[in-house]
C-alpha cells in the first residue's frame, strides 16, 4: 500500500525515470493507452517511445544501418517502461487503440508471428465464476436432467437487453440474400459481436454454453448451434484456408488480439485437471467466445459449437 501510494505521488508530480516507471507498473500494471500517456509525459520515455513509433512507420529497407541501431536502441530502453507490461481490458473504451499500442511494441520485440501471450488482462474473479458455473460439461446428474439451453433462452427473453439483441441478430442471420447466399454474413457478424458485447454474460454465456439433457443430445446440440452461432456465420460453399484465415486475421488488431488470447488460454494438456495447459479453464471458454462473429479483415471465423 505504501509503495503504490509513492508511486502515485511522483505519477502525479512528474518526477520520474523510465526506471522509476517500471517499479512503479509492477505494482500495478496500466492499460497501454494510460501508460502510452504516461511515457509521453516524461522527456526521456518520450523521446525512444517517438523513436520506436517511427520505427514502426519507416520501411525496413529505408531505414539505415545506423537508423535499425536506434531502433534497437529505443525498444531496448521501452523495456524498463510501463509500455513492455502493459496490457488492455477486453470491451474497454479505447480498446482498439490500446491494441494498436500494444501490438506496436510487442510485434517488434517478438517478432511478426507473436501469438503466444494475451494481450488482455487476466479475468476478473467474477467472470471467471460466471464461467466456472458454465453447465456444458457439467457431471451434476441434476443439471443433465434438465434442458438448460430452453431454460437460458427463456431467461434471455425475460431480459430486456438479451432479448433485444438476440432478435437483432436472428434477422440478419437467417434471412436469405438470393439463392446463392444464405445470409449476408458481414451483417450477422456484426450482430452476433455486438450481442456478446452488449448482453450481460450470465445470459449470453449461459445460452452459448448450455448443457444438453442426455435423451436429447443430438437435437438440442443442433438447436444450439443454431440459436448462438447460426449456419450462416461459418458454413460456405468452399471451406475456407485456415493459415489464409489466420494471415488475414493478423493485419487487424482486435482480431490478432482474440487470436493470441485463444491460443494463449486454451492449449490442451490431457494430464491437467479441467483440460487446459494452465488450468485456464474459464479464461478459455472466455476467448472462445471472443472469437464469435469474426471474418476475413476482422477476425476468423469461428467453427460450430460440438
Amino acid at each position: 500500500m505504501i509503495v503504490s501510494t509513492v508511486c502515485v505521488l511522483f505519477l502525479l508530480l512528474g518526477e520520474f525515470s523510465i526506471s522509476l516507471h517500471m517499479s512503479c507498473s509492477a505494482v500495478s500494471r496500466m492499460d497501454c493507452v494510460g501508460a502510452s500517456e504516461l511515457c509521453l509525459k516524461e522527456p526521456g520515455c518520450s523521446t525512444k517511445y517517438r523513436t520506436m513509433r517511427q520505427c514502426i512507420t519507416g520501411k525496413e529497407g529505408n531505414i539505415s544501418a545506423e537508423g535499425r541501431d536506434e531502433c534497437r536502441s529505443a525498444l531496448d530502453a521501452l523495456k524498463q517502461s510501463p509500455l513492455y507490461n502493459c496490457r488492455c481490458k477486453r470491451g474497454m473504451k479505447k480498446e482498439k487503440n490500446c491494441l494498436r499500442i500494444y501490438w506496436g511494441l510487442y510485434q517488434h520485440l517478438q517478432g511478426n508471428d507473436f501469438l503466444e501471450e494475451s494481450p488482455y488482462e487476466p479475468m476478473t474473479s467474477r467472470a471467471s465464476d460466471i464461467f466456472r458455473l458454465a453447465p456444458i460439461y457439467s457431471g451434476d446428474p441434476a443439471l443433465a436432467r434438465e434442458n438448460n439451453c430452453l431454460n437460458a433462452a427463456k431467461a434471455c427473453n425475460l431480459n430486456d437487453t438479451c432479448k433485444k439483441y438476440r432478435s437483432a441478430y436472428i434477422s440478419p442471420c437467417t434471412s436469405r440474400v438470393s439463392t446463392a447466399e444464405v445470409c449476408n454474413k458481414r451483417k450477422c457478424h456484426k450482430a452476433l459481436r455486438q450481442f456478446f458485447d452488449k448482453v450481460p454474460a450470465r445470459h449470453s454465456y449461459g445460452m452459448l454454453y448450455c448443457s444438453c439433457p442426455p435423451g436429447d443430445q443430438s437435437a438440442c446440440s443442433e438447436r444450439r448451434r443454431q440459436t448462438i452461432v447460426p449456419a450462416c456465420s461459418y458454413e460456405d460453399k468452399e471451406k475456407p484456408n485456415c493459415l489464409a484465415l489466420q494471415v488475414s486475421c493478423k493485419s487487424n488488431y482486435i482480431c490478432r488480439s482474440r487470436l493470441a488470447d485463444f491460443f494463449s488460454n486454451c492449449q490442451p494438456e490431457p494430464r491437467s485437471l479441467s483440460g487446459c495447459l494452465k488450468e485456464s479453464y474459464a479464461d478459455c471458454l472466455l476467448s472462445y467466445s471472443g472469437l464469435i462473429g469474426k471474418e476475413y479483415g476482422d477476425d476468423p471465423k469461428l467453427p460450430a459449437i460440438p
